[in-house]
């Protein structure tokens, strides 16, 4: 009985792997017949575990629905998978802690002693620097809008904007984009005609959902190099654009995130759309990249300001040179 059990949980530790395994590979990985094969099949079945076969090629998935089967993690998967839940416990859905939490505690339970002292030596050693608490976020409102995004559904909704204050917003829903410490919605917003970036801890849907939509084509085809763009665009009272003359591969690296948006222009070159508060913010910001550059979109202060650090730095090196003021 006990190797019939064990033969069991690998025979769904192996069916819960992407895509569909053939009869004879199963067989031989479980070191069995055919016809044992078929009958352990039908005890996983009579257990309430949806596991179809294919007509024609002898081959087998697990279906959706029905029990959830036992989830079988090797050492990494379940580090990793504790790591992350109780990171996400941390996290801005409101909703989620609690159940992450409740999780986690089952998973420790039955983590061998080895595993869970390297999880909890992380977590011990860890001190989360800078964490600033995130607007909060409602896991229904999230899950509200994925929905009306795989639905194609318009989406009406009361909006609470920093300048206009509340009012009731109707949307085409793009993607949800988690950036920084905030989600953004993208959206084609019906009643201004262009597409739009909302914040999602100000929004609170209405229902019923609208009617449905054909998908738009989002400028860039990438949701979070857009919101990137917007927030630089919006936030900053000094913008600029330049050429680097690198691959945008070549400095992906160098530019941290909510630092500006690279946009690839060829092998050998791409643009940095960037912001900051004043030109000495942009000179450093640009300079930083460490890439030959040249200027596209700047404002005329910006020139003074690189002119004034080459100066500072040349002074720096040569002592007959007078620093800027």
């Amino acid at each position: 009985m006990l190797e019939t059990s064990g033969r069991l949980l690998k025979l769904l530790s192996l069916l819960q792997t992407p895509g569909e395994r053939s009869g004879t590979d199963l067989a031989e990985r479980l070191a069995v017949s055919p016809r044992t094969l078929r009958r352990d099949v039908q005890r996983l079945r009579d257990l309430g575990y949806p596991v179809h076969a294919t007509r024609g090629t002898a081959g087998y998935r697990l279906g959706p629905g029905g029990k959830l089967p036992p989830l079988l993690l090797d050492d990494e998967e379940a580090v990793a998978v504790a790591i992350s839940l109780r990171t996400g416990a941390d996290g801005s859905v409101v909703g989620v802690e609690e159940a992450g939490l409740r999780a986690l505690t089952k998973l420790e339970q039955v983590l061998p002693s080895r595993l869970r002292h390297r999880v909890n030596t992380l977590h011990t050693a860890t001190v989360r620097a800078g964490a600033v608490p995130a607007p909060a976020v409602s896991a229904g409102t999230l899950m509200a809008i994925a929905e009306a995004c795989r639905r194609h559904e318009q989406l009406r909704f009361e909006y609470t904007s920093p300048r206009r204050g509340p009012g009731i917003r109707s949307a085409e829903p793009h993607s949800l984009v988690s950036f920084g410490r905030h989600w953004y919605l993208v959206a084609w917003d019906t009643d201004r005609g262009d597409w739009r970036t909302f914040r999602v801890d100000r929004l609170v849907p209405r229902t019923p959902a609208g009617p449905r939509f054909t998908p738009r084509a989002l400028p860039g085809n990438d949701a979070a190099a857009y919101v990137a763009r917007r927030l630089s665009a919006q936030t900053w009272p000094v913008r600029a654009t330049v050429i680097l003359h690198e691959s945008a591969t070549a400095v992906a690296d160098r530019v941290w995130p909510g630092m500006g948006v690279v946009e690839p222009v060829d092998e050998h070159s791409c643009l940095l759309h960037l912001g900051a508060d004043t030109f000495r913010d942009l000179a450093w910001m640009i300079t930083s990249v460490d890439a030959d550059f040249t200027l596209v979109d700047a404002p005329p202060g910006l020139a003074g300001a690189l002119r004034a650090q080459a100066t500072r730095c040349l002074a720096a090196v040569d002592p007959t040179r007078t620093p800027p003021p």
